[in-house]
């Protein structure tokens, strides 16, 4: 103390020298690293030091650097570390001061603190979790916890980067403060099918070098169910608070609601803030989502805090908004809102200008203090307009669409013109009704379906789904089968579709050989008016089955002789003797074919191979082998149950054709008897099912041939008369009907219909004839008679006086007149 009040007398009656000087150094220097040297760059000599004594003053006194008298510099005493000293104030500095007596003369050093990059980005969590639902929309964002770093400007975080990016990247948003909003975004569907739970890496970086980097991981656990994210009611709440509110103080209330129902409908609230004190002045219940103060406010300091909220629900979606907290010096006399009429409900297709609700403001404070503004929360599709003093209108301010949101949370915020503002808010809740202006759409742009073939009809194949966006009866969806052909065949002869439900099913069995693939389309339609449709193309893949034998190809099985092959005896050990060739029609495994050897003369002589179908010698051919050998082989395919076919093969063990031919005749002579046995039985029955269809023709034909002559006679209204034709005798002998039979010839006006009728043995003949007719009828009893017909004469012959003309070419003189 008496050297300071020395100091203090000196300067003011003595004659005082002043200097200053500033240095630059880095944080983290060793203890007696050089700063500076005052002597130089002061002018000071270092017997001056030494006389005058000179020490150094720094503020706080906190002795970070020391004079050194004999060198005449600055050394530095102990570390310095910037981030201690100055946190993130830029530029970081040490005042000092240096004095001297005899005479006292004092100067001013400065000492600017440099960063060097020696701390890292960190997170406060070494591993953030989150609880994911599969059905997570695209764009989907996660608020994720923001890295701190002690040091300064390019040193400072600079970036972020998330790792893998397979089905998230990251998003980052500029704050007020400099800072960062760091969110990851889903960019890809999750399928916990697929994957279950999900391991990233967020690694926030500086920009020093060497460059430093702190790590957090992120697990992800990917939930089944919960396809819907809480929504908070609007993306920014702002509330004044007076700076002398006690602590408890509530400021205001968020809002989220979620869709879902039971742990994934249950919404937790929460504060984000990690880079400032936020999370210290403010507490958020996790359940009710109030907002209370939970430390004290200085105007003088803040004015204004910038909280990010966030809800999530128990299956890990999320949502933020932000709350801006006005701290205000005084206000007494928020505005007050009345709502003096309003909507609940509006049609998505109301015109833009469409009023909602019309608030009467009043404010009791006086000046710009009672002067009111209202508005409402950005991003929504209203406006507030002001229709007089103190009345408001809400109004659309552009077209709805209820798919996007069917209903607002509309919070109108009214704030006086004084200083600090006031404000007082109001939520209203608007329904939007439906309109039918979406169209079905279905889940997928095609499908694809299997069934295998020889099913029962009416089988169900699958099912197509559409969903419409709209409402109620807008969006009740039914399902048409439309027209086309499958191989020239209705599509509805194959398939149908059931209208409510959507399930497609087969009509008729299907046959994998016939018809391998086809498609069809099928349309959705609303029950809105009018109908909106939407058309999907279906392709049914048919898959087969193991219903068709193998058919052998070769050998030929005949019928009427034998066919041998023939070895010789001196044939050796694998020697091929022929290949038995089979295929399936069926496809896949069902086709694939294997060969055995079923039955053998001799066994120890020949094998088959069981894939080439090829036979073989499997020791060498000896005199004592029989000439004639008989194979039966059986061909099976690969499916399940397995089918099979046999073939016999006949091999003749000789040297030559006649030995082969004597010794296969007996077997020949039995074969051919049993073959013609067998044709002489089905052609009996062949020829005995003839006749019987044939006898069955002909008793129809003659039923209906007398139905016909009994319907001429009735409707024809002509005049009939009677005609008793003489019994004719066969004169030339070589007729082959009864003298008894004789044929008439008539016209009349029906003739288009019927030109002939025949008349039966013992019956009673009659002629038609048109009344306009001049001609006479007469009963003729010559052998060679005529009669008129439209005034002519038409003779009446015997059957073979008209086969003879028929002999001598003059059937088309006749054609028109009579059939035989």
């Amino acid at each position: 103390m008496r050297r300071l009040v020395l100091l203090c007398i000196s300067m003011v009656s003595l004659h005082a020298a002043r200097g200053q000087v500033t240095y630059s150094i880095s944080e983290e220097m060793s203890k007696g690293s050089i700063v500076g040297n005052i002597v130089q760059d002061l002018g000071i000599g270092v017997k001056r030091l030494k006389s005058g004594k000179a020490r150094i003053y720094t503020e706080d006194n906190a002795e970070y650097v020391e004079l050194n008298r004999e060198r005449g510099v600055l050394l530095v005493k102990q570390r310095i570390d910037r981030e201690a000293l100055c946190g993130q104030t830029t530029p970081c500095a040490l005042h000092v001061q240096i004095t001297l007596e005899d005479p006292i003369e004092f100067y001013t050093v400065t000492v600017e603190i440099t960063d060097v990059n020696d701390n890292a980005p960190s997170f406060k969590k070494e591993q953030m979790k989150f609880r994911i639902s599969e059905s997570a929309v695209i764009g989907a964002k996660f608020v994720l916890e923001r890295a701190m770093d002690l040091d300064v400007g390019v040193n400072g975080l600079q970036k972020y980067s998330l790792k893998p990016t397979d089905n998230f990247n990251l998003k980052l948003q500029n704050q007020q403060d400099g800072s960062k909003k760091v969110e990851m975004v889903l960019q890809k569907h999750l399928d916990r099918e697929t994957q279950d739970h999900i391991s990233l890496i967020l690694t926030a970086a500086d920009g020093g070098e060497p460059q430093l980097t702190g790590t957090m991981q992120i697990d992800i656990t990917v939930l089944d169910v919960n396809d819907n994210a809480p929504v908070f009611t609007q993306e920014i709440y702002k509330v004044s608070v007076s700076e002398t509110a006690p602590r408890s103080t509530v400021l205001c209330t968020v809002s989220a609601t979620d869709a879902d129902e039971g742990s994934n409908g249950h919404v937790l609230y929460s504060i984000t803030n990690t880079l400032d004190d936020v999370p210290l002045i403010f507490n958020i219940d996790d359940v009710t989502g109030v907002l209370s103060l939970s430390g004290s406010l200085d105007y003088e300091k803040v004015q204004q805090y910038e909280i990010h909220v966030q809800a999530s629900d128990d299956g890990g979606l999320t949502d933020s908004c932000k709350i801006i907290v006005e701290v205000t010096d005084t206000n007494d006399n928020p505005p007050s809102i009345n709502i003096m009429s309003k909507t609940n409900s509006v049609s998505e297709n109301s015109k833009p200008g469409t009023v909602l609700t019309i608030f009467n403001v009043q404010d009791p404070d006086s000046g710009d203090n009672g002067k009111v503004l209202c508005g409402i929360s950005d991003q929504m599709p209203f406006i507030m307009k002001t229709t007089s003093k103190k009345f408001f209108s809400l109004i659309t301010d552009s077209e709805l669409d209820r798919e996007l949101s069917s209903e607002y949370n509309i919070t109108v915020t009214c704030s006086d013109e004084g200083v600090p503002s006031l404000s007082s808010s109001v939520t209203l809740t608007l329904q939007i009704s439906d309109v039918n202006d979406n169209a079905p759409v279905f889940e997928r742009s095609s499908y694809e379906a299997y069934i295998v073939e020889n099913n029962t009809p009416g089988l169900s194949i699958f099912t197509v789904k559409a969903t419409d966006a709209d409402w109620n009866q807008n969006a009740r969806v039914s399902y048409i089968l439309e027209d086309s052909s499958v191989n020239g065949v209705p599509v509805s002869s194959y398939v149908s579709v059931s209208a409510d439900s959507g399930v497609i099913h087969a009509v008729r069995s299907l046959d994998y050989e016939h018809i391998k693939d086809f498609h069809f389309r099928v349309k959705s339609q609303d029950g809105g008016s009018p109908p909106l449709s939407s058309n999907v193309t279906v392709k049914i893949l048919i898959q087969d089955q193991n219903d068709n034998p193998p058919q052998v190809l070769y050998p030929v099985q005949t019928g009427g002789s034998v066919v041998a092959e023939m070895v010789p005896r001196s044939a050796d050990v694998g020697y091929l003797v022929t290949k038995v060739v089979a295929v399936d029609v069926d496809s896949g495994q069902n086709a694939w074919l294997s060969y055995k050897l079923q039955k053998a003369t001799d066994r120890a002589l020949f094998e088959v191979g069981l894939q080439n179908g090829e036979i073989r010698t499997i020791r060498q051919v000896s005199d004592k082998d029989a000439v004639k050998q008989r194979l039966t082989v059986i061909v099976e395919d690969n499916g399940q149950p397995s089918r099979s076919a046999t073939v016999i093969v006949n091999v003749a063990v000789a040297d030559s054709f006649p030995e082969v031919l004597s010794e296969f005749t007996d077997f020949t002579h039995d074969k051919e008897y049993k073959d013609n046995l067998t044709f002489y039985l089905v052609l009996a029955l062949a020829v005995v099912s003839f006749l019987f269809i044939t006898c069955l023709v002909v008793i129809i034909s003659v039923k209906i041939y007398r139905w016909r002559q009994s319907r001429i006679l009735y409707q024809s209204k002509l005049p009939v008369i009677p005609y008793y034709p003489p019994r004719y005798s066969d004169t030339l002998g070589t007729g082959t009907l009864p003298h008894v039979y004789n044929y008439e010839v008539c016209r009349t006006t029906d003739s288009r219909k019927s030109d002939c009728k025949f008349g039966r043995a013992g019956s009673q003949n009659v002629l038609i004839m048109e009344p306009s007719s001049t001609g006479t009828m007469q009963r003729i009893q010559k052998k060679n008679s005529s009669i008129v017909i439209n005034g002519h004469k038409c003779a009446i012959y015997h059957l073979n006086q008209l086969k003879g003309m028929i002999r001598k070419n003059n059937y088309h003189t006749f054609q028109n007149i009579i059939s035989i």
